[in-house]
């Protein structure tokens, strides 16, 4: 069998939300040299990549314009070790329950407590699944990966793939970059069940009146999840829609049980952080069986939303952003989605767009200062930018924590810096509430990381003062990296004779302070839907663009859509700008929203 790729992809009846969405490019493949010459074609190469299993943990919030791939890898092989050990392996595309019944049927101990779980193997390393006391990383030995940039096989150890709670390299920087091809499993020869410990199972072995087996332990699972879970063939659902919040103890202490003392908590293997549960906190929030248009919150198992019948995407979403507001207004902590949601649009939510004295300016009584228009009220420049399930924030502003307020921002996923200058980053102190599931993941320049450090000393300290945000810095170079799989690619421009950054996401690009761009950056910019880019005043600054020169920078880059930001106030007010500018050139103002992708 050789590869192959439909187009226009229906995806309802490939996927358990069963909800209608469509593909580009679909193309499944048997083997690794398939996929190496899949991974050639020109459909391949112009086209965002998708891996898909058994669709059972997306939502796909739109029609995916790219390529998904699907595995078609199949087989079991066992490998015995020593009298204890064996290592058994199994082809990505083979679905994760039969894997489970073939080693119960070889007599090997280790995924029986991952039974009944819906899905493919080449999935279960990618989102780590777990269920009653176990983790499929803990068993793993290897994974074999196809890495697209190299188009060679790889094959990525155990302790290499980054296993945490419902997360692994393969959601990270390895996302999009490796497609798991095989997985071998570390399992005991052993009939004997050995986790026992959790819930359910914990009295299993007094009610059948000898040690469990294998066997009995994944039939008692079974009927468990059938018992609280809906099947997806009946009603679409993806299993467990949130994860269940990790928090630090001091966060449970200090915010939640002054909610509410009855919240439970369960210790985790990294004190000091404990882990509460997302479905006690939905139901107890009051929203057992609540509905948007078609989607459900289940009743069985607040964990999972629910496709009653004809729910859209945008059913679901609703929902999702529902829970979250109502688990946050009442327990005090931020549910995250533990669904792939995979939407290619681009939302950009421009939270400011002054220049570092902001407009009005302190004591100035000028025209345009003390205009009432709400789009002549500029605070310091920062932005927010909405895709894949994700909200990113660019640059901090001094004036962040009204942002937030005024964009009624309650979920960050992560923050880009463009450079160090107080106006961009004044707002670190103001990211605490998006630290209490911890530390809050930003990227800059090495040399912006060094003087936050200096300048933000005591969230960098060793034994942080309970309450201060903490945060995880990516140092990025001039070189494109991945956001939870998200492409970022920095562009490296020129603020006065100071080199800084600005950011392209798919086809939009946030360019602020820039003076010039190097000619060898040019080529980033090339092919793009709508351009952010800083016109701070007619008259000439030695760092800045002027409007002119920023209309003339348009003109050589040719995105279809300009917004210009970063303006002071001799720029004027913003309607009589407006009017001066050409018909794809819109100056922002704060709150200005916008799509594209």
């Amino acid at each position: 069998m050789s590869f192959t790729i439909e187009k226009n992809k229906e995806l309802k009846d490939i996927t358990s939300f069963h909800i209608s969405a469509k593909a580009d490019y679909y193309a499944t493949y048997s083997t690794a040299e398939e996929l190496r010459k899949l991974s050639m074609t020109e459909e391949f190469l112009n086209n965002e990549i998708l891996n898909l299993g058994e669709g059972c943990n997306v939502l796909f919030a739109g029609d995916f314009h790219g390529m998904i791939l699907h595995s078609c890898i199949k087989g079991f092989k066992r490998y015995d070790k020593d009298e204890e050990t064996v290592f058994a392996i199994a082809g990505a595309g083979e679905k994760w329950d039969d894997f489970v019944n073939w080693t119960i049927g070889e007599g090997l101990g280790g995924v029986e407590n991952l039974a009944g779980i819906p899905g493919s193997v080449g999935a279960a390393p990618v989102q780590n699944i777990g269920a009653y006391g176990c983790e499929v990383g803990s068993v793993i030995h290897n994974v074999e990966c196809f890495d697209v940039i190299t188009r060679q096989t790889v094959t990525l150890k155990g302790d290499e793939c980054g296993f945490g709670y419902r997360d692994s390299i393969f959601k990270k920087e390895g996302k999009g970059r490796y497609i798991v091809l095989r997985v071998s499993f570390r399992m005991k020869k052993s009939d004997k069940a050995a986790n026992l410990t959790y819930g359910p199972l914990a009295d299993l072995e007094k009610r059948i009146q000898h040690a469990p087996t294998i066997h009995e332990v994944a039939d008692e699972i079974r009927k468990i999840r059938a018992a609280k879970l809906p099947d997806p063939d009946v009603i679409g659902n993806t299993g467990s829609f949130f994860k269940n919040p990790v928090v630090r103890i001091y966060f449970y202490k200090e915010v939640m049980s002054v909610l509410d003392p009855d919240i439970p908590y369960y210790e985790t293997d990294t004190p000091p952080y404990v882990k509460i549960p997302a479905g006690w906190l939905i139901e107890h929030a009051g929203l057992k069986g609540y509905r948007i248009g078609g989607a459900e919150i289940y009743p069985g198992q607040c964990l999972v939303i629910a496709n009653r019948g004809g729910a859209t995407s945008e059913d679901v979403l609703k929902l999702s952003d529902f829970v979250v507001r109502e688990v946050k207004r009442k327990f005090g902590v931020t549910l995250q989605p533990e669904v792939n949601i995979i939407d290619t649009k681009i939302k950009v939510t421009i939270l400011g767009s002054g220049t570092s004295k902001g407009i009005p300016e302190v004591g100035c009584y000028c025209p345009v200062c003390t205009s009432d228009a709400k789009e002549d009220k500029r605070m310091r420049c920062s932005a927010l930018v909405e895709t894949g399930g994700m909200k990113i924030l660019i640059d901090v502003s001094p004036d962040f924590r009204q942002q937030a307020l005024n964009a009624d921002i309650s979920v960050l996923d992560a923050a880009l810096i463009t450079h160090n200058h107080y106006d961009h980053v004044g707002g670190f102190d103001d990211l605490r509430p998006f630290c209490a599931l911890g530390k809050f993941p930003v990227y800059l320049r090495k040399d912006v990381n060094s003087d936050l450090h200096h300048r933000l000393d005591y969230c960098f300290k060793d034994h942080l003062y309970p309450g201060v945000p903490s945060f995880e810095m990516h140092e990025i170079e001039n070189s494109p990296f991945l956001i939870n799989g998200l492409k970022v690619i920095p562009v490296t421009v020129m603020h006065g004779k100071v080199p800084i950054v600005g950011y392209r996401i798919g086809d939009f690009a946030y360019l602020t302070d820039v003076k010039t761009i190097p000619e060898e950056e040019m080529e980033k910019l090339e092919g793009l839907d709508v351009l952010v880019l800083n016109a701070l005043r007619y008259k000439d600054h030695f760092a800045h663009l002027t409007l002119d020169e920023a209309l003339a920078l348009i003109q050589e880059i040719k995105p279809k859509k300009t917004y210009l930001t970063h303006f002071c106030h001799e720029i004027g007010k913003h309607a009589e700008l407006l009017k001066k500018l050409p018909d794809n050139v819109l100056p922002c103002y704060d709150g200005l929203t916008f799509i594209t992708h």
